[in-house]
């Protein structure tokens, strides 16, 4: 059998660049798909993305790095759509009748800017706002007017003052845009930053560079972040077609150091909105010692219309994954809220029948649990 190489040698090959150079995040970063005919280079897009390019810039910025791009051309394109929605702008953006600015009123919770102080003992702390690749349903859309690799250093230090005021705060989820899309040295300063104020414990990263850029996942990098343990960080893979073996190298160069992984994705209409896709994804991370630990449903921001699915499908959806992957491999559901995240799940307890417990099984047959009551 002819030897395939990965996706990166094909693509380097593609692009007549050296594979030293394709796999440098910041060559990718400054190499980054913005306009139509940036993506045009790798993929032919339909009509509707050749006019969701052209109209959606004043809408929510485009950006897809090469080697996502490449990704998706590389990609069966019996199968590219569930990569092609996500990071392609389409013409439907521009039509949403419910799509609404900050569906979180995170602006409202956050009490200096970019720290979203929502539960009583932890924040989101939102240093940066550059991505890898800009998700059309992003919801901090709003965010969308800093620029260069590097972090905002009156955001910076207003945050951190006031993360020490506040003693309540033990656990500090550092976001964005993406909080990796910075140099190592302004990362570390970060964490030598929280790490000094006493009552913070928990240090959390939320990246999608795994999934859209795992060349920044260095050697360097997790063992820098090593020094500032207890560091959890969670990634964001919405697709199986997501987990290449760049991004298992990824991956295991952060729990090969100590650095608990866990993954967040978006139920979303034509990715994941399936039992069979989101029964592979979620297989598929916890091959990669990865924790399937929340699954959202999609925000009410504007353009996304298209993406959503109904709350119907997503019960469906979680109701066929329970007896066909372990209780590890399976996310909660859940849909975000400005005052918090609430659990949506089927509900497999029917009542009560004299001194029974009656419960729907795993087969839809009703199982009698005797006494209980």
């Amino acid at each position: 059998m002819e030897y395939t190489p990965p996706l990166t040698h094909r693509a380097a090959a593609q692009l007549g660049v050296s594979v030293e150079k394709f796999t440098n995040w910041r060559w990718q970063m400054r190499h980054q798909c913005q306009t139509l005919d940036d993506l045009q280079g790798y993929l032919a897009l339909s009509p509707t993305e050749q006019q969701g390019l052209t109209e959606s810039q004043a809408l929510f910025r485009t950006g897809v790095t090469p080697y996502y791009a490449a990704l998706i051309a590389q990609t069966d394109p019996a199968l590219q759509e569930a990569l092609r929605l996500q990071v392609i702008p389409r013409k439907e953006e521009a039509f949403d009748a419910l799509g609404i600015y900050d569906p979180l009123s995170e602006v409202d919770h956050s009490p200096v800017r970019e720290v979203v102080h929502v539960y009583p003992d932890r924040v989101a702390f939102c240093v940066a706002m550059l991505c890898p690749v800009y998700c059309r349903y992003c919801y901090r859309k709003r965010r969308d007017e800093e620029t260069g690799l590097h972090y905002n250093r009156q955001i910076i230090d207003r945050g951190i003052a006031y993360i020490a005021s506040q003693p309540s705060i033990r656990d500090v989820l550092i976001t964005g845009g993406d909080p990796l899309i910075a140099s190592d040295a302004a990362v570390e300063e970060l964490l030598q930053r929280l790490r000094a104020i006493p009552h913070v414990e928990i240090i959390r990263i939320h990246t999608r560079t795994p999934v859209a850029l795992p060349y920044r996942i260095t050697n360097e990098l997790v063992e820098m972040i090593q020094r500032y343990h207890p560091v959890w960080v969670n990634t964001h893979f919405n697709s199986a077609l997501e987990l290449t073996p760049e991004a298992g190298e990824a991956l295991e160069r952060l729990v090969n150091h100590g650095i608990p992984v866990g993954n967040q994705s978006v139920f979303l209409r034509g990715v994941n909105d399936t039992v069979e896709k989101m029964h592979d994804l979620c297989r598929s991370l916890v091959r990669f010692r990865v924790r399937p630990y929340y699954l959202f449903h999609p925000h009410l921001v504007a353009g996304t219309a298209h993406l959503r699915p109904s709350v119907q499908t997503g019960l469906a959806v979680m109701k066929g994954l329970r007896g066909k992957l372990s209780g590890l491999a399976i996310p909660t559901y859940v849909l975000d809220t400005p005052s918090g995240k609430v659990p949506l799940q089927h509900n497999h307890m029917l009542g009560q029948d004299e001194q029974d417990l009656l419960l729907e099984d795993l087969h839809g047959e009703i199982w009698r649990e005797k006494g209980v009551w």
